[in-house]
Formats: C-alpha cells, sequence, structure tokens
C-alpha cells in the first residue's frame, strides 16, 4: 500500500529525532548503517518502476527505469551519507523518482565507503563506473548526466573533473544536491541542521581522508579546477549547515563560466529529496531536477546496454 503525502512539518518532526539517533559519532559506523538501511523502505518506489540489480566497474549497482519506454538517456547517482553510510537501499526511492522525472535510466553505485576504504577509493569507483557505461553499455557520454546528494554530490563534481582532465570525457550535466564540496573546512555558522550535525560529519571527513592530502581536489573539490564543467543543477536548503559551502561554489561556478542553476529552498531540509514518496516538496524538488538534467542530456541510440 502507498503512504500518502504527508504536511511538511509532520515529515520534518518525525526525521529529527531519527537522524540524532543514526547520525552519532559515538556509534560505529557498521550501525550507523545498519539504521540507515532498516529505514529505506519507507521511502517508496514509484509505480512502474523496475530496479534491477547489476555491476559496474566490479561494484554492486542498481539499474532503475520507471515505465516502459526505452531509455536512451542515463543517469549515474552517487549517494550521500559522508562517505561512511549509505547504500544502495537508502538511495533506491530517489533515484527512481529521478528516473521517471528524467525520463532516463538511472545507475546506482555502491562505491567504496570509508573509513574502511578511505579517499580516492570511492572517487576511482565513480569515475570507473561512468567510464563502463560508455565503453560497455553504448551510451555517449553526451547522453550521461552524473548527480549526488551530500558527500555524493561532492564525488559527482570530483568525478566530472577526473573524468575530464584524465580522460577527455565531459558528463553532459551534473545534478548536485547539498553538495559536501569541502569536507575538510571546518568554517560553518552553526553545529547542526535538521540532519547533519558538526561533530559526526567532522569524524567522517576525516575517515575519508585518511592520510590523503586535505587540498587534493578530488576531496575538496571546491577548491579545484571549476573550468570546464558540464552545465550544473544545485539544490540548498538555506537552513543547512552546508549552506554556506554550497552557495559559495555556486558563486565560483559562476565565475568560472559554467552554467549553473541553483535553487534555494526556504523549508526543506537537507536532502529532503529522499522523502519524495511521501513529501509533496520533495517530490517538487526531484522533478526540477530531473526535468533540469533531461534538457542537457543529448539522445543517442544506445548501441548495447547489457545491465
Amino acid at each position: 500500500m502507498r503512504l500518502p503525502a504527508l504536511p511538511l512539518p509532520v515529515v520534518a518532526a518525525a526525521l529529527k529525532p531519527f537522524y540524532r539517533l543514526s547520525l552519532n559519532a559515538r556509534l560505529p559506523y557498521g550501525v550507523q548503517r545498519s539504521l540507515l538501511d532498516l529505514a529505506a523502505p519507507l521511502q517508496q518506489l514509484p509505480a512502474g518502476a523496475v530496479v534491477r540489480s547489476t555491476t559496474l566497474a566490479g561494484r554492486p549497482a542498481e539499474r532503475i527505469t520507471v515505465g516502459a519506454t526505452e531509455r536512451r538517456t542515463a543517469v549515474l547517482y552517487l549517494h550521500g551519507g559522508a562517505y561512511t553510510i549509505g547504500s544502495l537501499a537508502t538511495h533506491r526511492s530517489l533515484a527512481a523518482h529521478l528516473a521517471r522525472e528524467s525520463s532516463s535510466v538511472v545507475y546506482t553505485l555502491d562505491y567504496r565507503l570509508a573509513p574502511e576504504h578511505p579517499f580516492p577509493a570511492g572517487l576511482e569507483d565513480a569515475v570507473a563506473a561512468y567510464l563502463e557505461l560508455v565503453t560497455e553499455h553504448g551510451f555517449a557520454p553526451e547522453s550521461i548526466a552524473v548527480a549526488g546528494d551530500s558527500a555524493g554530490g561532492g564525488l559527482a563534481l570530483a568525478t566530472a573533473r577526473r573524468l575530464i582532465d584524465r580522460h577527455g570525457v565531459t558528463p553532459a550535466a551534473l545534478g548536485l544536491i547539498a553538495p559536501w564540496v569541502d569536507p575538510a573546512s571546518r568554517e560553518t555558522e552553526k553545529d547542526r541542521d535538521l540532519v547533519i550535525n558538526t561533530r559526526w560529519s567532522f569524524d567522517a571527513a576525516e575517515k575519508y581522508l585518511g592520510a590523503g592530502d586535505p587540498n587534493d581536489e578530488g576531496y575538496a573539490p571546491l577548491h579545484g579546477n571549476l573550468r570546464d564543467l558540464p552545465p550544473t543543477i544545485i539544490h540548498i536548503g538555506v537552513d543547512e549547515v552546508l549552506y554556506p559551502q554550497v552557495m559559495e561554489l555556486s558563486r565560483r561556478l559562476d565565475a568560472a563560466g559554467v552554467a549553473v542553476h541553483t535553487t534555494e529552498y526556504e523549508k526543506l531540509w537537507h536532502v529532503a529529496h529522499l522523502q519524495a514518496s511521501i513529501l509533496r516538496e520533495a517530490a517538487d524538488a526531484v522533478t526540477e531536477l530531473g526535468s533540469h538534467l533531461r534538457s542537457h542530456m543529448r539522445v543517442e541510440p544506445v548501441a548495447r546496454d547489457v545491465g
């Protein structure tokens, strides 16, 4: 049975204690991951969604479509979770709604997580997954967008940069939901919002960095070269911990000549898009995101899409 749309204050009130429990620096990451996975089924799939298990670059992945029409464009979606938590399950509903709104096949990737696999493991997985969509699945780069939320948004930006610089490949577009683009930064205007608390995120940032360089643009793409990136859409809530760095990213992208569209939300919390199945405002945000990505993806014949 599908859940009805709920009032925004009701959803916010229910989520606040859950995130305070699960995003807790005192809990082992395995426990945090389990708590999020247990709650994931509450986020439902849109009607007609088909989820197929597959692999990309040797990592577990899911191929998600909505409806029977052949999909000739694709989105590589990178989940959030501070590079330490999050999974295919936690973002399945969001990805399915994005598949419907972008009229594309959405591939979600189970990239390697810290602390078991610190930087640059996740970045290497994401880059390899994108390249495999081109070489093995028959999608042209002009028909593949990269999107992600929070840490996944930062990873999406870093992935595009590496694809351009090392492989001469430019994604069709970027979709960034509250992207975490400077994990090393400790400059914040507040120590928590409805979802994020800085004690947890700072700990995760250290675990993700490992022995890496905090100034590496793969780790902190805010401080890297932003020129020649594809058209980019950014979503951010004005009350989020990440709001200042996300708005700085928007300004720097614009200064670098990137076509950037930024939507600020007065009432929505960090990655409220996850609640698209039960919250009208979140569904509307996914609609805008999907429409923007779709407008920049060139429709090409799919030579081979094997999974």
